[in-house]
């Protein structure tokens, strides 16, 4: 299925220049000058390269239609992954480093959907949301609350997102993985 260049989000799988690619990270950029375009950082899943490509928005690239397969996350071995099948309950072993930005949000137990492409399994997709703990905020600078600002704050994985001032450490919030941004508080 062809896409457009301004269309592409982290996750995607494109097929480009003859290999599979994970989008790993985007940036829309408007220059003054010029068309809009989209800095897309992607990962060959094949081979592991990385490349940054500047997709204007008139161009199209081809989204690969992976077959999906629902899969349970059991536990890490050394720098592997151990999977279990819904269905059959076969279990699969897969590299840590598949999971790329979104690895620190795995946790165990969680559904994660295994994609396949020709058989054999190219990506994870965690869910969109997670929650997660502060464990670490910054004080508020007196005189900042009524503005938009945010502070960084650290969670109980270990990744580091900006969050608005109201937030402390110890209070649960909703995250996007893989933005790696704050959504709003956990109910």
């Amino acid at each position: 299925m062809k896409i457009s260049g301004v269309d592409i989000r982290p996750g995607n799988i494109l097929e480009y220049e003859g290999g599979i690619w994970k989008v790993a990270k985007i940036q829309h950029t408007q220059p003054g000058k010029g068309g809009a375009y989209m800095q897309v950082e992607m990962k060959n899943l094949q081979d592991g390269r990385k490349t940054n490509v500047r997709f204007r928005s008139a161009d199209t690239v081809e989204k690969v239609r992976l077959d999906t397969k629902d899969y349970q996350f059991l536990y890490e071995d050394g720098d592997m992954l151990v999977f279990m099948d819904q269905e059959s309950y076969e279990q699969i072993n897969l590299p840590s480093d598949l999971l790329g930005d979104a690895r620190p949000f795995l946790q165990d137990g969680m559904q994660v959907k295994l994609e396949l492409w020709e058989e054999k399994p190219i990506s994870v997709e965690l869910p969109q949301q997670v929650e997660a703990t502060i464990v670490e905020a910054d004080a508020v600078v007196k005189g900042q609350t009524a503005s938009s600002s945010y502070k960084p704050a650290i969670l109980d994985n270990g990744v580091r997102i900006m969050v608005p001032p109201h937030i402390e450490s110890g209070t649960r919030i909703v995250v996007d993985v893989y933005e790696q941004a704050y959504i709003g508080k956990a109910n």
